[in-house]
């Protein structure tokens, strides 16, 4: 089921829709990016191994950006998380290790967490106090910080690529679009298993806010609406998005609003979008970039959109020059009529 209305944005120049690039961006793609959940400090990762950060500072209808810090991986970093608190950074990649960074204080980073392969995903839990980590190594891993092996590694069916937590809600995306969903309140016991209603590789997930489903995005320019209630199951759709008449592009990122809960999408056409899965609607279309979106975060209270513009590996490594396609991470201040949902009419778009 297509159940948004379609339309095509515009391409336009390196930075459309008004956004503010943030200074001294990574010299390579962008992998991940995350605010802190207590200030607007930014973080991203990226394939040249490194973990930067910048503060952000709002003045009215315009960002400034001051780099703060930058650690090393040994490898291409894939993928970052705050702790709750705001004082520390969990980052994880190709060198198959989370390093800890307690940002705040100036401390240096501590390896924490380690798998067999590259570690695609890692999430702080505030309610376990414990870390989890996805890795290409088909396991999730719980870990307490405080030592050196993990309290639980999961068997996963395949690979991880994808992963959303809010507790009690886990839900991870893997290989051969296999979606395991774990109740963390038991999470040694998978809660439900089902094939993505997507039909190709899924990209990304996220847990509604309710906790009450989750989103998943595909290589095939779709996103799936997921209720994990049987008897919730009709209310379940796929719509089309990301794509440009017959060319097709990868759906790299979903997030809700932290305020409003809806919820954006950016992907490999370089466009990102808010939309409203309760009114299935499309609130805004942003122009698009000259280059992929890879990945994109919310500030803690939804008033600042970050992207990252940047070469998504979509088209494989040959396709790859960061020399010609320089990297960026911009600064997108939303507005209300972009990222709130509209009043319900009594006829009700379908």
């Amino acid at each position: 089921m297509s159940a948004f209305g379609s339309g095509t944005a515009s391409t336009t120049s390196h930075n459309p829709n008004k956004s503010v690039e943030v200074v001294s961006p990574p010299g390579d793609s962008v992998s991940s990016l995350c605010f802190s959940p207590k200030a607007n400090f930014l973080v991203a990762t990226s394939w040249d191994n490194q973990v930067r950060c910048w503060e952000i500072t709002k003045n009215g209808m315009t960002t400034s950006s001051v780099p703060k810090a930058s650690i090393s991986h040994d490898q291409p970093a894939l993928c970052s998380t705050w702790k709750d608190d705001g004082t520390t950074v969990f980052s994880g990649g190709c060198d198959k290790q989370v390093k800890m960074w307690p940002l705040l204080s100036g401390g240096q980073p501590v390896t924490v967490a380690m798998h067999d392969a590259p570690i695609k995903e890692v999430a702080w839990i505030p309610e376990m106090n414990l870390l989890v980590t996805g890795s290409w190594d088909k396991t999730l891993k719980y870990w307490d910080t405080r030592q050196s092996n993990p309290v639980h590694t999961q068997q996963l069916p395949d690979r991880c690529y994808a992963l959303a937590v809010l507790h009690p809600l886990l839900v991870v995306g893997t290989a051969d679009r296999n979606l395991v969903v774990f109740n963390l309140q038991n999470p040694q016991i998978e809660f439900k298993r089902i094939t993505s209603p997507l039909k190709y590789q899924t990209r990304c997930v996220a847990t509604f806010p309710d906790k009450q489903g989750f989103l998943v995005g595909s290589i095939e320019g779709r996103v799936g609406v997921h209720h994990l209630d049987d008897s919730q199951q009709s209310k379940n759709f796929t719509f089309k998005c990301h794509r440009d008449g017959n060319d097709i592009y990868s759906v790299n990122s979903l997030n809700f609003h932290p305020v409003h809960h809806t919820f954006a999408t950016a992907g490999s056409d370089g466009a990102f979008n808010f939309w409203d899965k309760d009114s299935k609607q499309r609130l805004k279309a942003m122009s698009r970039c000259n280059q992929p979106i890879p990945c994109s975060a919310f500030n803690n209270d939804g008033s600042i959109y970050a992207y990252s513009v940047s070469y998504d590996w979509s088209k494989g490594a040959e396709n790859h020059n960061p020399s010609t396609a320089k990297p960026s991470i911009l600064l997108h201040l939303t507005q209300d009529s972009e990222v709130k949902a509209k009043p319900r009419t009594n006829s009700g778009r379908r």
